[in-house]
């Protein structure tokens, strides 16, 4: 489970194809507190760490589901990588409820410069099948953006936009992202359970 809030933006440092599956290889600040089979979330996505070397550097692997649903498999030495650890339990919960299970990809259109804070547009291919299990935005709700716990404004069918504040910019990978960038999405897990339960409803036989 994690909060949104990103810890540091790191630097990959390999990303070798094994099978289906991609091992990538990171540099960060806290790697040396890592240790195997931790959760760390890397662009909002969870991953296992399986390896950590003596270069401050450690390793997780993507498996071929985790590229088919996220930009995982678009990370090349020397990109930035946005990380958060798993919450603890015993803290403030600063972002929103975020599981690491991204749900899909969307392509940025568009980036506004508002005298020091950006607004950045989002968009993505939904079926209206998705759609009502709680894959999209409301106005005003949560969305994970790469990893990071934002606020919807001009939510559309198929696209929003965010506010990214000065210190976000700056401290995660949206200071890489442009016009024709692919992030990760993960939806309100809320509005996931909310929908299920309106489709259950209307499959229960009515007297």
């Amino acid at each position: 489970m994690f909060s949104g809030i990103v810890e540091e933006a790191a630097q990959v440092v390999a990303a070798e194809r094994v099978d289906g599956n991609v091992n990538l290889t990171v540099k960060c600040s806290f790697a040396d507190e890592l240790r195997i089979d931790q959760s760390v979330a890397h662009n909002g996505v969870c991953l296992t760490v399986v390896a950590l070397n003596p270069d401050g550097t450690y390793v997780v692997t993507a498996i071929q589901e985790t590229l088919d649903r996220s930009n995982i498999g678009d990370l090349r030495p020397g990109d930035l990588v946005n990380l958060e650890r798993s919450m603890l339990m015993n803290g403030r919960l600063d972002g929103h409820i975020v599981q690491g299970h991204v749900d899909t990809t969307a392509l940025c259109t568009a980036v506004e410069d508002l005298d020091g804070s950006r607004y950045f547009t989002f968009e993505y291919d939904i079926t209206p099948e998705l759609a009502a299990k709680g894959y999209m935005t409301v106005e005003k709700g949560s969305v994970t953006v790469n990893g990071v716990s934002l606020t919807v404004c001009d939510s559309t069918p198929r696209s929003f936009r965010v506010a990214i504040i000065p210190y976000t910019f700056e401290h995660t990978n949206f200071k890489t992202i442009a016009p024709g960038s692919r992030v990760n999405l993960e939806f309100d897990i809320i509005g996931k359970y909310l929908a299920r339960m309106v489709e259950l409803e209307n499959l229960t036989p009515r007297n």
